[in-house]
């Protein structure tokens, strides 16, 4: 279970409020964040907080080390200002050169996760958002406590990441459209309908009553087909057995 941050969480963010309200320039903005980073989230700032970090000539404002390593690199902004996707490229550039997987960008008020990967270029995606300005939630404490120092150690926040993975549209995609889901749907059908679907014409309904982002996160309609046994060379031998599903064939259905 993350840690409760909700107290102190709160106890801060009338400060974090009023700063924005004034309008705070970035630096005065990133003291305030450090002491946040010390009080509510458990950090060091001796040795845990290290401010402007550089690599290739590539600036980060805060990164957090735990046991030693950075974790977590930390691009703030001045306390009035709206958050971009595009403010995290120079935290981007760092991370791609020192292999760190998260960086956040926030003003204080405004909470914004990202998770890196570099097998093609950089890509970000957007973990979570979370934005203070309405007051500490449950949710928002809770996803905010996945930054803390104790659950850094415990990996949590990859947990919470493949979790979130594994539920996403691309990944149920794969198994709403593997051939033994479309297989128990079409015998559903049968059963209580009386007739006798193509697995196609299945999988191509399915796929219109998904909203426009999961279709666009699953990518071309495809059924995953596993490849059929091969049939045994000679008398006595074994068939081979069928390959697993991360192997299984993908097939664009026929019209």
């Amino acid at each position: 279970m993350p840690v409760d941050i909700r107290k102190p969480l709160k106890r801060y963010l009338p400060h974090l409020l009023q700063a924005q309200a004034d309008n705070l320039n970035e630096a005065d903005t990133v003291q305030r964040l450090i002491k946040v980073l010390e009080d509510v989230f458990g950090y060091d700032p001796m040795g845990e907080i290290t401010r402007e970090s550089a690599v290739k000539d590539k600036f980060v404002d805060i990164a957090l080390k735990v046991d030693g390593k950075v974790r977590l690199l930390i691009e703030a902004k001045s306390a009035g200002t709206t958050l971009r996707d595009r403010h995290i490229e120079q935290a981007q550039a760092y991370a791609a050169n020192s292999n760190i997987r998260w960086v956040l960008l926030t003003n204080g008020v405004a909470w914004n996760l990202y998770h890196l990967t570099f097998e093609e270029g950089i890509e970000s995606v957007l973990a979570y958002s979370v934005d203070l300005s309405g007051g500490v939630t449950d949710k928002d404490a809770e996803q905010l406590a996945l930054l803390h120092r104790a659950a850094m150690r415990k990996d949590e926040l990859e947990s919470y990441w493949e979790h979130r993975t594994a539920l996403g549209a691309a990944s149920i995609g794969r198994a709403l459209f593997a051939e033994e889901c479309l297989r128990f749907v079409r015998r559903e059908i049968r059963r209580r309908e009386g007739l006798l679907i193509d697995e196609e014409d299945i999988a191509k309904a399915l796929h219109d009553m998904l909203c426009v982002e999961a279709r666009e996160a699953i990518g071309p309609l495809k059924i995953r087909r596993r490849p059929k046994r091969k049939r045994p060379a000679g008398p006595g031998a074994q068939p081979e057995a069928a390959a697993s599903d991360e192997a299984a064939a993908e097939v664009e259905p026929t019209e």
